[in-house]
C-alpha cells in the first residue's frame, strides 16, 4: 500500500511542472483550469494529515511557479481571475519560507493589483485571496525576521490611505484586518504613522457598517495592547471617543461582545489614572442596559469583564466601585448575577479570568468577611467550585433565540474574517496564574492564616459535600491546609 502511495505521490509530483508550463497558455480555459489543479494538489493530505506535496519536493519549482502564477494574471481575461489569485494564496501557504528571496517582488505585484482593483471591485473572491495572500507574506516573512514589518507597512500604507480616503466599502473591513496584523507585529512603541490614523479610526462613519465593526474593534485592541501609554500621553483627549465607540457597541444586541472585547482591552491596558474619571460611567451604562436589555450574551460577557477590573483593580476597588453607585450593590450582583450565572461562562480564558476574579473576592475583600455581604462567601465559593467541576449551562431563554440579527438600513457589507491575518488568543491572567484551582487553594490558605477558625466555620455550615470534597482536591494538590 505505501508503495502504491508512494506511485500515486510521484505521478502528482511528475504533474507539477506541466501544469505550471500550462500556466502560460493564452487560453483562459487551460491557464485557469491549471492554476485550479495546481491549488488542489496543494491542499491534498498524505498519510500522516500533512500535506502530500512537501515544501522541500516544491523547491525546485519555487521561482517558475510563482512567476508564471503572477504572469497569468496578466493574460487576457485574467487580470482577476479568481483561481489564480487562490493558487498564489495556496503556493504561499504550503511553501512558507521558500517565498522569501521573492517577497519583494511578489508584494510589489501583490499591491499593484490591490490598487488596480480598488478602483472598482468587482470580484469578492478574487479579492478575499488576495488579502488573504498578502496576510501571508506578511506572516511568513516577519516571522523569520520581525523588523521586515517595516517593508510591507512603506509597501502597504500608500495604497491602503487611498482606500480609506476613497471609502472603498467593500476593501476597508480587510485593510484593517491587516493593519491589525502588522500593528501587532511591533514589539514596541506604536509608530507616529498609526497614531496619525488613530482619531480617524474613531469617526462615528465608520461604524455605522456592521462589516467594519469586527476588524475595527480588532485594530482598536492592537492600539491598546501596543500603544496605551502613548494613547494615554499623546492622545488623551481620544479617550471619551474611545469610550464613545464602546458606549455604542454595548447599546447593539447583535455588537455588545464587541464593545466589551474593546473595553477589556481599554481596562487591561490604559494607565489606570487615565481612565480613572470615566470608570464610574462605563458601570452606570452597563447597569442602564443590563435593566433595559439583559440577554445571555450579555450577561457572560459582563461577567468576564468585572472578573477582569478585579484582577486589574483589586477585589475592594469592584466593591467600592459598585457601592458608590448605589448602597449595597456588591451584594445584589454577586446574589442576582455572578452566584447563579457564572455557570454560563464558555471558553477558557474566559472561565479562568472569572476564576482568579472569584478568588479575589473571596480572599482579598475585607467586606467578604465582616460585613452583611458574608453570608454570601459560601454561596460565592461553592458556584467557583462548579465553575471548575460542573458542565458549561448552555441553556438560553426561548425569547433570545431571535435577538442575534439586527435589521440594518439597506446594502451592507458583510465582514469576511481573513484566515491568515488570525489573532493569537491573549490571556490576561496568563502570567499570573498557571493553575486556578491551586491559586483557589493557596488564596484560601493565605486568607485562612490571617483570620485563624474563620474558612474551615464557614465551610463547614454550608459548602455541600461535593463541592467541600473538591475543595480538599485542590488543597491537596497545593500542598496547603486551612488554619
Amino acid at each position: 500500500v505505501i508503495d502504491e502511495f508512494s506511485d500515486y505521490t510521484l505521478q502528482l509530483l511528475l504533474s507539477i511542472p506541466l501544469l505550471i508550463n500550462h500556466l502560460q497558455a493564452e487560453s483562459i480555459v487551460v491557464h485557469t483550469y491549471a492554476a485550479h489543479a495546481l491549488e488542489r494538489l496543494f491542499t491534498m493530505r498524505g498519510t500522516n494529515n500533512t500535506t502530500l506535496i512537501t515544501a522541500a519536493e516544491m523547491a525546485p519549482f519555487v521561482e517558475v511557479l510563482l512567476t508564471n502564477l503572477f504572469k497569468a494574471l496578466t493574460l487576457p481575461g485574467s487580470s482577476e481571475n479568481e483561481y489564480i489569485m487562490k493558487a498564489i494564496m495556496r503556493s504561499f501557504s504550503l511553501l512558507q519560507e521558500s517565498i522569501i528571496p521573492y517577497i519583494p517582488s511578489v508584494i510589489t505585484q501583490l499591491t499593484q493589483k490591490l490598487l488596480a482593483v480598488s478602483k472598482n471591485p468587482s470580484k469578492p473572491h478574487f479579492n478575499h485571496y488576495m488579502f488573504e495572500s498578502i496576510c501571508l507574506s506578511i506572516r511568513i516573512t516577519c516571522k523569520a525576521n520581525p523588523d521586515a514589518v517595516g517593508s510591507f507597512e512603506e509597501a502597504l500604507f500608500m495604497v491602503f490611505t487611498e482606500i480609506l480616503q476613497n471609502d472603498v466599502q467593500e476593501f476597508i473591513p480587510y485593510v484593517f484586518q491587516v493593519m491589525s496584523l502588522l500593528l501587532e507585529m511591533h514589539k514596541n512603541e506604536i509608530p507616529s504613522s498609526y497614531m496619525a490614523l488613530f482619531p480617524h479610526l474613531l469617526q462615528p462613519v465608520l461604524w455605522e457598517r456592521t462589516g467594519n465593526i469586527p476588524p475595527l474593534v480588532r485594530l482598536l485592541q492592537a492600539y491598546l495592547e501596543r500603544g496605551a501609554n502613548t494613547i494615554a500621553s499623546a492622545a488623551a483627549d481620544k479617550i471619551p471617543g474611545l469610550l464613545g465607540v464602546f458606549q455604542k457597541l454595548i447599546a447593539s444586541k447583535a455588537n455588545d461582545h464587541q464593545g466589551f472585547y474593546l473595553l477589556n482591552s481599554i481596562i487591561e491596558h490604559m494607565p489606570p489614572e487615565s481612565v480613572d474619571q470615566y470608570r464610574k460611567q462605563i458601570f452606570i451604562l452597563l447597569f442602564q442596559r443590563l435593566q433595559n436589555s439583559k440577554t445571555t450574551k450579555f450577561i457572560k460577557s459582563f461577567l468576564v469583564f468585572i472578573n477582569l477590573y478585579c484582577v486589574k483593580y483589586g477585589a475592594l476597588a469592584l466593591q467600592e466601585i459598585f457601592d458608590s453607585i448605589q448602597p449595597k450593590m456588591f451584594g445584589m450582583v454577586l446574589e442576582k448575577i455572578i452566584i447563579p450565572e457564572i455557570q454560563k461562562v464558555s471558553g477558557q480564558v474566559e472561565k479562568k479570568i472569572c476564576a482568579v476574579g472569584i478568588t479575589k473576592i473571596l480572599t482579598e475583600c475585607p467586606p467578604m468577611m465582616d460585613t452583611e455581604y458574608t453570608k454570601l462567601w459560601t454561596p460565592l465559593l461553592q458556584a467557583l467550585i462548579g465553575l471548575f467541576e460542573l458542565p458549561e449551562d448552555d441553556t438560553i431563554p426561548d425569547e433570545e433565540h431571535f435577538i442575534d440579527i439586527e435589521d440594518t438600513p439597506g446594502y451592507q457589507t458583510a465582514f469576511s474574517q481573513l484566515a491568515f491575518a488570525g489573532k493569537k488568543e491573549h490571556d490576561p491572567v496568563g502570567q499570573m496564574v498557571n493553575n486556578p484551582r491551586i491559586h483557589l487553594a493557596q488564596s484560601l490558605h493565605k486568607l485562612s492564616t490571617a483570620c485563624p477558625g474563620r474558612v474551615p466555620s464557614m465551610l463547614s455550615t454550608s459548602l455541600n459535600a461535593e463541592a467541600l470534597q473538591y475543595l480538599q482536591g485542590y488543597l491537596q494538590a497545593a500542598s496547603v491546609t486551612l488554619l
